[in-house]
């Protein structure tokens, strides 16, 4: 009955005021990202008013903003109006008028299977036209250029959230409120409890959580990379991106939160190439860490291009020193808008001269520098910034804490959501949080986790909302309650989409049922749920992996592989040792090595076997390397053949290896006629 009457009283409250006075809809969606777009569309269909309001000029956040190479881990886990954007996207290609720049025979991604009625690399243009008329189509109002006012943004009456007001001064009413930024602004002005960084790892009783200076294996520096000015000087001071002190206790918290960056679209198409050039304010000091990891041995690219169609690409952050600009990104989920443009600008200036370092500078191999300099950003791309994208890469901000906080648990299975709202299915993923000196006086970096090999779970819907003492009817889809590796295995675009897609749902459902959104019947929001084609439960096949600690001899797994060139990881294919596997995704030919490092206690023979998940579309000549006390041999590997022993290892011969000498077992795609797998390798005694 108090819910009742507190929502005729809001009803009252809004009729009251004058149409100069507010903006009334239903539904109120603040932050156009992925999610809030879903978010809109589906409040659209359910026939209730709705408006959504863009801090920004553009709707589609990330997903128009860069990021075209979708990062979901098993697309079958992706139902309902995320679907059928990417069913929209394979539309749009399958038209020859699509293709500006090459011919999509040309093009043939092989993140596409034969048959998929879906696509799931697009260009950032494609993508916002896409999204915009869907919202067209449900007939949404959208709203660009409105910033909340954070210091009196949010009306309460009571419990509840009664309008929000922008800095303009322009004010929107509504009976249920969604926040889908990426920074949780409306969450926390509303008085949502949240956080900010890594919780301990004991904190909901984690491994993977906090400091994690033990796996910082991957995207590291090259060994001996010296920190000063003057190499050698610790009083000439540290260089640019370096922090002071030591990184923290293994597994401890702390305020540091994951590196932010532009994911580049670039294109090697003449006519439609824009060349890199030196910004305004270029601190050479600042690329000198650069420099030194190529010096001291770094021979890869330090990108990650995956090909988008019209020869252009979706670049990410790769190796030690790349596009992530780790350490400075750590006050923007709770700066204020002159801050964040602040760190906007120093971002987008380091990354335009670091692109043009690597083109350009001397000191930057010539083989390097010929490469990265065919290439450059589009002009028929984000054409107001110079081809850059206007969507940071802002890959972890706020987190609510809600009743129900995603945790590692769930991810790996030893918890089950009872009210899932949606599936996510990537591996636990962070980016490295910190640069720092360690007690060797050398450059490392720290917050790079990467742990896979579950099947897809359930989100819950406790964790989109907040506690019913805090706000009764506003939903946060995006900044959901989980903690920061949980949250790693959630933040991807097609999973925003979904969840906004369920939140918009509930927050119809609440306010024709005239209920708290945390007093909705789950039972009714599933069957409505089901009915718009999400896919709440996973119903394919488990993963099923084996563990590194159940298996004899010496087992290498992710911990001793070093991977050169753009590797995936992944798990949906068993059988597989350790969290995940990984595959070259079948491109690049030739520059791509998964190397296993090794050391033997005594000298003797020994049997080396290798590890890989067998499938159709493996290679079928793998070329692998071992490095042994009498030189190297090299086999070729049938990966489309299941592995003989235990169908999880071949084995690749027996070597002489003596004490005190490194050797290492090498995976590579040199001429590989499909995907190549790197997953463990197994050293034995031979008998």
């Amino acid at each position: 009955m108090q819910c009742r009457l507190t929502h005729a009283l809001l009803c009252l409250f809004c009729a009251a005021l004058s149409a100069a006075e507010r903006e009334g809809h239903d539904i109120v969606v603040y932050g156009a990202t992925s999610g809030g777009v879903a978010a809109a569309v589906q409040a659209g269909r359910m026939g209730h008013s709705v408006v959504l309001i863009e801090p920004g000029r553009h709707v589609g956040g990330l997903t128009s903003g860069g990021l075209g190479a979708t990062d979901i881990g098993n697309k079958a886990a992706i139902g309902g109006i995320s679907r059928e954007f990417y069913r929209r996207v394979k539309t749009h290609y399958d038209q020859p008028s699509a293709w500006k720049f090459e011919s999509s025979d040309a093009y043939g991604s092989r993140r596409q299977k034969p048959g998929e009625d879906t696509m799931w690399t697009f260009e950032p243009a494609v993508a916002e036209q896409i999204l915009k008329e869907m919202l067209r189509e449900a007939q949404v109002e959208v709203v660009c250029g409105e910033r909340l006012d954070l210091r009196n943004g949010v009306e309460r009456e009571a419990n509840r959230i009664a309008a929000i007001r922008m800095e303009s001064g322009r004010r929107f009413a509504g009976l249920a409120f969604l926040d889908c930024t990426y920074e949780g602004d409306l969450m926390a002005k509303a008085g949502i409890s949240y956080h900010v960084g890594r919780e301990a790892s004991s904190l909901y009783g984690e491994t993977l959580n906090g400091v994690q200076t033990k796996r910082a294996v991957s995207h590291q520096f090259m060994p001996d990379v010296d920190p000063y000015v003057r190499p050698g000087e610790p009083a000439s001071g540290l260089l640019p991106g370096l922090h002071d002190g030591p990184p923290g206790e293994e597994g401890a918290g702390d305020d540091r939160v994951q590196a932010y960056c532009f994911r580049m679209c670039l294109t090697d198409a003449e006519e439609n190439r824009v060349p890199f050039e030196k910004p305004d304010g270029y601190d050479p000091l600042r690329y000198e860490l650069l420099l030194r990891n190529l010096e001291a041995g770094e021979t890869v690219i330090p990108w990650s291009p995956t090909m988008m169609p019209n020869r252009k690409t979706d670049t990410n952050n790769n190796r030690g020193f790349s596009t992530d600009n780790i350490g400075m990104n750590y006050t923007w989920a709770d700066g204020d808008y002159a801050e964040r443009e602040r760190i906007f600008q120093e971002h987008l200036r380091y990354q335009r001269g670091l692109m043009w370092t690597l083109a350009n500078h001397p000191r930057v191999p010539e083989s390097m520098r010929r490469e990265v300099g065919r290439w450059g950003n589009c002009r028929d791309e984000f054409p107001e910034n110079g081809g850059w994208s206007h969507q940071l890469y802002v890959r972890e901000a706020r987190r609510m804490i809600s009743c129900y906080v995603m945790s590692q648990d769930d991810c790996q299975g030893r918890r089950t959501a009872q009210d899932p709202v949606g599936l996510a299915a990537y591996g636990m993923d962070s980016h490295n949080v910190q640069r720092y000196v360690d007690a060797q006086g050398k450059v490392r970096n720290e917050g790079d986790v990467q742990v896979g090999g579950f099947s897809p779970y359930g989100v819950s819907y406790r964790a989109i909302v907040p506690k019913q003492e805090q706000c009764e009817n506003l939903l946060v889809p995006v900044c959901l309650s989980a903690s920061h590796i949980a949250y790693g295995s959630i933040r991807m675009e097609p999973v925003f989409m979904v969840l906004g897609q369920s939140a918009a749902t509930a927050a119809v459902l609440a306010i024709e049922e005239s209920v708290p959104v945390q007093r909705l019947d789950y039972g009714k929001l599933r069957t409505r749920l089901l009915a718009d084609g999400q896919i709440v439960e996973w119903a394919g096949q488990k993963s099923r992996s084996t563990a590194v600690d159940s298996l004899p001899g010496q087992i290498l797994d992710d911990s001793a592989m070093q991977r050169v060139g753009d590797w995936i990881a992944a798990s949906s294919i068993p059988d597989f040792v350790g969290p995940q596997y990984w595959h070259d995704n079948h491109e690049a030919a030739g520059t791509k090595e998964a190397v296993f490092s090794f050391e033997v206690k005594e000298a003797g023979s020994y049997e080396v076997r290798l590890s890989y998940s067998a499938h159709a579309n493996r290679a079928t000549n793998v070329p692998v390397i071992v490095h042994h006390a009498g030189g190297e041999s090299e086999r070729r590997i049938n990966q489309r053949i299941a592995p003989p022993i235990g169908r999880l290892f071949v084995s690749l011969g027996s070597y002489r290896f003596v004490p005190g000498a490194k050797y290492s077992v090498v995976v590579s795609n040199r001429d590989a006629d499909g995907h190549v797998i790197a997953d463990a390798v197994q050293i034995l005694p031979a008998k």
